[in-house]
């Protein structure tokens, strides 16, 4: 029996116009998610992606698996090819379905016939189909309501298909419709959940990940580009570049009061990470910041920091509390490294007493001590860039 992948499309099936630009770029991303997993046929009709393995050797389990990240999918489904007749349909049915009925008590039918010309309409074929699975299995009981399982038969311009439930996909827009954007990437919670929440909205993905070697260790460089490889799951390939702040951390030390330390340093940060966006083609910013969450994330901290930069700053996190971003962690499987206890570059000279209402103008005076540009480019000099290939 013939097995395949039934891909339905989210909120792209609602452009206009431009419909075609975002299936195009979907269809060729699922085409390089799945090719790992062996040889498949990927084509796309009725708001749809269909995966179809060419031969018994490829992994139809781990393309399904890859199919379910890809942004620009809500649902996945398996299900099992037909004839388009009621003969086949049925017998299909009878022996593909039971296997996702075992353990469940209840289940309904749901057909839908995109082909008109198929003789029965869908609700005939839901009661034949529901009929013959009540026949193979005598304990399940119909529930059009609640049930435990939805079977779905599908009739279609390429064939029939039976499937029972679907997967949640990851939903969002294809990756690349909506641009390129430079991540800052710490080793914290926060900015992994930022960068995939961004990728979700169809942006392509750089990173600029800080460090304060030897303050911070080699570890902790590690765990980050770690953090990187399960976001590329979702957002493709990433280029994280990352940049030594030693220097800049230890000018400040020496020549600024303390309460500024933070901001300064953000500022800095930005600074930096939009020089490094401008030469890699990326349009904005993207912090993992929450309203409030830390002293250097008030909203007058935040004044201060964006006005370093022109480039636009997008805070996917801003209006979440903690619980909420954690949840998200855990959900992409970023949460259990970003709580391995390495330093983080922003941990390094952290001041007792931070400004939470800072005035850009003090804040100024404190960067004019300084030599911004001069530290900047220094900074700028000996950038490290890896390249974060996903597991696909």
């Amino acid at each position: 029996m013939k097995e395949i992948l039934l891909c339905k499309y989210g909120e792209i099936v609602l452009k206009g116009a431009n419909r075609k630009y975002f299936e195009d770029l979907l269809c060729r991303e699922m085409k390089k998610r799945v090719a790992g997993y062996g040889d498949f046929d990927v084509y796309r009709a009725q708001s749809t992606i269909y995966i179809e393995p060419k031969n018994e050797d490829s992994d139809i389990d781990g393309a399904f698996n890859a199919a379910c990240k890809v942004f620009g999918i809500v649902a996945v489904s398996r299900a099992a090819v037909c004839e388009k007749n009621m003969e086949d349909i049925s017998r299909v049915a009878a022996e593909y379905i039971p296997a996702f009925l075992d353990g469940k008590r209840s289940f309904k039918v749901e057909a839908k016939r995109s082909d008109k010309s198929f003789p029965l309409d869908s609700m005939e074929i839901s009661r034949e189909i529901g009929g013959v699975i009540l026949d193979s299995c005598p304990r399940m009981k119909v529930d059009v309501h609640t049930p435990d399982v939805t079977v779905r038969v599908e009739i279609r311009e390429f064939g029939a298909y039976v499937s029972a439930g679907s997967f949640k996909g990851a939903g969002g827009m294809p990756i690349g419709s909506n641009g390129r954007a430079m991540l800052l990437l710490s080793g914290g919670i926060d900015s992994p959940v930022a960068g995939y929440m961004i990728a979700k909205r169809g942006v392509r993905l750089d990173a600029v990940h800080f460090e304060s070697f030897p303050y911070t260790s080699e570890m902790a460089r590690e765990k980050v580009l770690d953090l990187a490889k399960i976001v590329s799951e979702y957002a493709g390939d990433i280029y994280v570049h990352v940049v030594s702040l030693t220097h800049i951390q230890e000018e400040l030390v020496r020549n600024c009061e303390e309460d500024y330390f933070t901001l300064l340093l953000r500022r800095y940060m930005m600074t930096i990470a939009e020089r490094i966006a401008k030469d890699k083609g990326c349009s904005a910013l993207v912090t993992g910041e929450s309203l409030g969450q830390v002293a250097s994330q008030t909203m007058m901290a935040l004044g201060v920091t964006d006005s370093a930069v022109n480039m636009p700053v997008f805070r996917p996190c801003i209006g979440m509390d903690k619980e909420e971003i954690v949840t998200i962690a855990r959900k992409i499987g970023t949460f259990e490294t970003s709580i391995q206890p390495y330093e983080d570059c922003c941990t390094v000279f952290t001041p007792k007493h931070p400004k939470t209402k800072p005035e850009l103008e003090k804040v100024l005076v404190q960067e004019n001590k300084l030599d911004f540009e001069g530290l900047v480019a220094e900074a700028m000099e000996n950038i490290n860039t890896v390249h974060i290939f996903p597991d696909y």
